[in-house]
C-alpha cells in the first residue's frame, strides 16, 4: 500500500473546474498581482478570522516580517519565541536586527509554555535586552494557550503575535485564530491546511495603525501611491493566481477541517495505546496541519522510519534540531529554565500521514506497521 503523506491530488479533483475558470479570468484581465481576486479573498478570510483587517501577502515568513514592521520592532530589541518551531518564527527577528530569545514549550501541546515565560523574560533582561514582544506558534494546528500568554504579556507590557502558519481555521475557547493576539500571521504554503499552489500568506489584526503600516510596507513602504515611499518596506504582495486557488479551497475548507478531525480521532483509537498521540486542550480545536506522535523514549526512530517507509508509509520529523541548537542561532539567549522538553521532543517526534482524504483502511495499515516497527 502506497500512502500519500499529504494528498493534494484528491483535493484538486474536487475544485479543478473552479480553479481553471478563475485562472482563465486572470489571464484575460491581466492583473496578475493584487488583482480583484486578492481583495475578494481577503474579504472571505475575514469571515474566518473575524478580524477588522485581513491583509494578504507573499508568504508566511513575509507575514511575520510585515507584522513586526507593523509593531515597529527596532534593532536590538528582543522577542520571545519558542525554540521548538520552524525557522521562520525565529529568523524574522535577526533579519530586522532584533534578537530572538528562545523559550520552552509544553510537552503535550508542543506550544509555548505559559508557566515558563518568566524564565525566558529573565534571560533577556539578564542580557540587557529590551524585550518588547512574544511570538506564540500554533504548532501542528492547535493554538497555544493565548489566554495565559496574554495575561503574562499584559503584565509585562509586551505585544503578542500568533504565528498561525499551521493553525489557521482552528479555535481557542470559542474564539477563532485571528482573534487570539495583537497580530496573527498565517502561511498558504501548498502543504498547509489552506494552501495555495505557490507561496502566499496573510496578516490579521483589529488595530488600524498596525494595519496601515503593514499595507504600506507590503509595497515598499508606499504612501499615497507606490512612488511615494514614507518608510522602509519590502515586496510582500500576493499574486492573483494564488488568490484564485485559495478562493476555491475555501469552498471546501470547513468540510476538510471536519475530515481532518475524523482522521485524528481514528489515529487516537488505533495507536493511542502504543505512542503518545497528540491531544487537544479543553476548549481547543485544531486544523491538524500535521499529526505528530511521540515515540517511546527507548525507541530507535531511524528504524521506525525505515520500516514504515518500506511498508509504503511516508513520515517526516518536525523538527529534528531545535532552533537554539541551529548554527546561526546558538549565540542568542535562551530561557533560564533550560530547554529540556524541546530537546526531548526533537529526539522523539514523528509525523504520520495527515490529510482529509486518508481513509480507514490506510490508517489501519499505518497503525499495524507502526506496531510492527516498535
Amino acid at each position: 500500500m502506497n500512502i500519500a503523506f499529504i494528498d493534494l491530488a484528491q483535493q484538486q479533483a474536487r475544485i479543478r473546474n473552479k480553479i481553471d475558470a478563475g485562472l482563465t479570468a486572470v489571464l484575460n484581465h491581466g492583473a496578475y498581482i493584487m488583482g480583484p481576486e486578492v481583495s475578494a479573498l481577503e474579504s472571505r478570510l475575514g469571515k474566518w478570522t473575524k478580524a477588522v483587517h485581513n491583509i494578504s501577502c507573499s508568504s508566511g515568513t513575509d507575514a511575520l516580517l510585515l507584522a513586526l514592521h507593523g509593531l515597529e520592532l527596532q534593532p536590538g530589541q528582543g522577542v520571545i519565541v519558542p525554540s521548538f518551531t520552524f525557522a521562520a518564527s525565529a529568523e524574522v527577528m535577526p533579519i530586522m536586527g532584533a534578537i530572538p530569545i528562545f523559550a520552552e514549550v509544553e510537552t503535550d501541546s508542543f506550544n509555548l509554555d505559559p508557566n515558563k515565560l518568566e524564565a525566558v523574560l529573565a534571560a533577556g533582561q539578564a542580557a540587557n535586552i529590551d524585550v518588547v514582544g512574544i511570538i506564540g506558534v500554533g504548532l501542528f494546528g492547535q493554538p497555544a494557550n493565548y489566554d495565559a500568554i496574554r495575561t503574562f504579556a499584559n503584565a509585562h507590557d509586551l505585544w503578542l503575535i500568533d504565528d498561525a502558519a499551521q493553525s489557521f481555521g482552528a479555535q481557542w475557547q470559542g474564539r477563532p485564530v485571528g482573534q487570539l493576539a495583537d497580530v496573527t500571521c498565517t502561511s498558504f504554503f501548498p502543504a498547509k491546511p489552506l494552501g495555495a499552489y505557490g507561496d502566499g500568506g496573510a496578516v490579521f489584526t483589529d488595530d488600524d495603525k498596525i494595519a496601515d503600516i503593514i499595507r504600506s510596507c507590503r509595497i515598499h513602504g508606499m504612501g499615497k501611491d507606490k512612488y511615494e515611499n514614507i518608510r522602509i518596506g519590502m515586496t510582500g504582495r500576493l499574486d492573483s493566481m494564488q488568490a484564485v486557488v485559495l478562493d476555491a479551497k475555501l469552498d471546501i475548507f470547513e468540510e476538510e477541517l471536519a475530515l481532518r478531525q475524523a482522521v485524528a480521532d481514528r489515529y487516537q483509537t488505533l495507536i493511542g495505546d502504543i505512542v503518545e498521540a497528540p491531544r487537544l486542550a479543553a476548549g481547543a480545536t485544531s486544523s491538524w496541519a500535521q499529526y505528530c506522535i511521540k515515540l517511546p523514549k527507548a525507541s530507535d526512530r531511524d528504524h521506525v522510519i525505515k520500516h514504515l517507509g518500506a511498508s509504503g508509509v511516508p513520515t517526516a520529523i518536525y523538527y529534528p534540531v531545535p532552533m537554539h541548537q541551529q548554527p546561526p542561532y546558538k549565540e542568542f539567549p535562551q530561557s533560564q529554565c533550560g530547554l529540556g522538553v524541546t530537546v526531548d521532543l526533537c529526539r522523539r517526534v514523528l509525523a504520520l500521514p495527515m490529510h482529509p482524504y486518508l481513509d480507514e483502511a490506510q490508517q489501519q495499515h499505518i497503525a499495524a506497521e507502526l506496531r510492527n516497527a516498535l
